[in-house]
């Protein structure tokens, strides 16, 4: 198992095609300059230990330091031992509405970011607990299966769109119908399915029963809004900048209102309670609280222990190849330029 201490460097591998750009216009801006000075044949002549492949050489070497100091700053960890632990804790799924209504931007960024940002701090509340991820709109999907990794949770996260289903509308009871798969353990007395979305529903007299089937099975239902009951258009952008409003078949601007009537009903045929989601804080401290007054049930769980730091292998590695491109020639060394391996003979 690999665990990255910073993996915020890895941006600084952005700057590399910037330098292969700024590699190759450099050569061609050489090549016009020379071209200037003299014909090719007669160039070859003047300056006749010079490599055409060894420029290239020092820019893969270059590439290649950069890139082992990178890696070691991120300080990669290899987890060196699977040991078996024992938790308290609850089954929690996180029903997650991506239909292009959560796209509105009546609770800043917008209703789907907002809604990240809620179930990324319910994870950080949580200390034993196990999770899972289900994405919906107007089909519901898998997207993690119950575990205790938080971190990889959070990824899974992060990666939750509105392009993610091909499926318009939005079937909640689909997404119930899913989460009562992923409850593995028919001992565990807490099961609680947390639907965060803006009650939007174009399948309601599904949803109830769905509802029911859930509560037959011992799966509490909480319900957490997102957006605002006076509602907002639905903006279509194109690279970040809104294009136009989606409209209906009319052609009048759709408005998508935050549907509290239908989150509460599920929530209380659900044995769980409906949450305002729009003040972060309040909405997590309240999920706590309802997590804290529920029994935990003891269950093992594998996790890799002694995790070990790998940076220093790295950042050798990238001391070497950063050497070997200061010392490293523009000019054919001697014993290559026998043995050929670059075919620079047959350039001449």
């Amino acid at each position: 198992m690999i665990q990255i201490d910073e993996s915020t460097y890895f941006y600084l591998f952005l700057i590399f095609p910037v330098m292969v750009l700024l590699y190759v216009g450099l050569l061609y801006w050489k090549k016009r300059t020379q071209r200037r000075f003299a014909e090719p044949v007669l160039l070859k002549r003047l300056t006749p230990s010079r490599s055409s492949f060894k420029g290239v050489l020092k820019l893969l070497f270059l590439l290649l330091g950069l890139s082992g100091l990178i890696l070691g700053l991120a300080n990669p960890k290899i987890g060196t031992k699977l040991e078996t632990v024992k938790r308290e804790g609850v089954d929690i799924v996180f029903a997650i509405d991506v239909s292009k209504s959560m796209l509105a931007e009546d609770i800043a960024p917008n209703r789907l970011e907002k809604s990240k940002r809620l179930v990324s701090e319910i994870i950080n509340q949580l200390a034993s607990d196990r999770i899972g991820i289900i994405a919906y709109a107007g089909q519901a999907t898998p997207q993690l299966p119950i575990t205790t990794d938080y971190g990889v949770a959070k990824m899974f996260l992060q990666y939750l769109n509105t392009d993610l289903l091909s499926s318009l509308g939005t079937a909640i009871d689909e997404a119930i119908k899913l989460a009562t798969t992923y409850y593995d353990d028919e001992d565990q007395t807490n099961k609680v399915l947390f639907i965060v979305s803006d009650g939007e529903d174009h399948s309601e007299g599904l949803t109830i029963d769905a509802v029911d089937l859930a509560v037959e099975q011992g799966i509490r239902i909480f319900t957490i809004g997102v957006g605002k009951e006076k509602g907002a258009p639905i903006p279509i952008k194109r690279n970040g900048i809104t294009q136009e409003l989606k409209k209906d078949s009319q052609g009048e601007v759709v408005i998508t209102k935050l549907n509290i009537e239908m989150l509460t009903e599920i929530a209380e045929k659900g044995n769980g309670e409906y949450i305002d989601g729009s003040n972060t804080d309040e909405a997590v401290e309240k999920i706590k609280d309802a997590l804290n007054q529920m029994d935990k049930m003891e269950f093992e769980a594998k996790q890799f222990a002694d995790y070990k730091d790998q940076f220093q292998w790295f950042l050798g590695a990238g001391l070497f190849f950063l050497f070997l491109d200061i010392f490293l020639l523009d000019r054919k060394t001697k014993w290559l330029k026998k043995l050929n391996l670059f075919n620079e003979k047959d350039h001449e």
